[in-house]
């Protein structure tokens, strides 16, 4: 079984694999003892993929903002038979309820019991796995007070508990330090040959079009233009990096990353509250190297 996300993750990368693997340095695969680097992890699925493809990568770091994605990490990382054996026994409680109205009522009451924030890190991720996998399209969307808020979804059996994932991510995740907090820390774990890759919060494509409530902090401009002195400060260290960004076609992004590589890619969206602006849309990819 091949290791995957185990939460489905707004922004997710799995569907641009391909163009992020011909983006990466054309010698990558000669570097020795690599450090791959995710300052804003999200569902992992270019970690998955780095570890899984490139064995020259000898040790990784990720880390979040969101202390709830990071803890499933840890969790998923030291604790895998006992988390499978939780979610094996919330799926089968979910399983029996045969009303939507009953399935909805468990929905609840297990949001509300996760937004307590006092749950030890077992129960407080075996939530985090159901909510994700039963809530509305499985987003993760908390408001100003960081309580999670998405509705419940409608789903009679959907597959809350996989075994076969949670191992294989276990595996791979013995070699990654997980990290919770801002970014910047993540300079601090660089050495000898290091390789970041950088996905964070999407610049809106317009007023309406928003969608990076993955944490009650916003990531507005100036955000954007903090990160990418960060990045200059990656540069200035001698490391190199990759950045994924929202193509605003405003001049935005070409403007403050006018020093680096700029390249636009082909990918699917489907979070957008107007149906005709779903669908193949261009997004950007920044690197410091040709």
């Amino acid at each position: 079984m091949k290791a995957k996300p185990f939460v489905k993750w707004v922004g997710g990368k799995t569907q641009l694999i391909d163009q992020l693997e011909a983006m990466l340095p054309a010698d990558f695969d000669q570097w020795e003892n690599v450090t791959y680097i995710e300052p804003f992890v999200g569902g992992g699925a270019m970690l998955f993929y780095m570890l899984q493809t490139h064995s020259n990568i000898q040790s990784a770091v990720i880390n979040d903002i969101n202390e709830d994605l990071t803890t499933c990490y840890k969790v998923v990382k030291q604790f895998p038979q006992l988390l499978v054996d939780s979610l094996a026994e919330i799926q089968k409680e979910y399983y029996s309820l045969r009303s939507e109205d009953s399935r909805k009522q468990f929905f609840m009451l297990m949001r509300t019991e996760f937004n307590t924030k006092a749950l030890d890190p077992i129960r407080n991720t075996t939530l985090f796995f159901f909510l994700n996998r039963t809530c509305f399209n499985g987003l993760y969307r908390v408001n100003k007070s960081g309580l999670f808020n998405v509705p419940f979804g409608r789903y009679e059996t959907p597959m809350i508990c996989d075994p076969n994932t949670i191992f294989a991510d276990s595996e791979l995740l013995q070699k990654v330090e997980i990290l919770t907090g801002d970014y910047t820390q993540t300079l601090n774990h660089a050495h000898g040959n290091s390789f970041f890759y950088f996905d964070p919060p999407y610049r809106p494509l317009n007023a309406t079009s928003s969608f990076n409530d993955y944490t009650k902090e916003a990531f507005n401009d100036l955000a954007q233009k903090r990160l990418k002195d960060f990045c200059d400060q990656v540069q200035a260290a001698g490391h190199h990096f990759m950045l994924s960004n929202s193509d605003c076609q405003d001049g935005f992004f070409d403007d403050l990353y006018m020093q680096y590589q700029i390249e636009r890619v082909w990918a699917a969206r489907s979070i957008n509250a107007n149906p005709n602006k779903r669908g193949k849309l261009t997004e950007l990819l920044i690197r410091n190297y040709i």
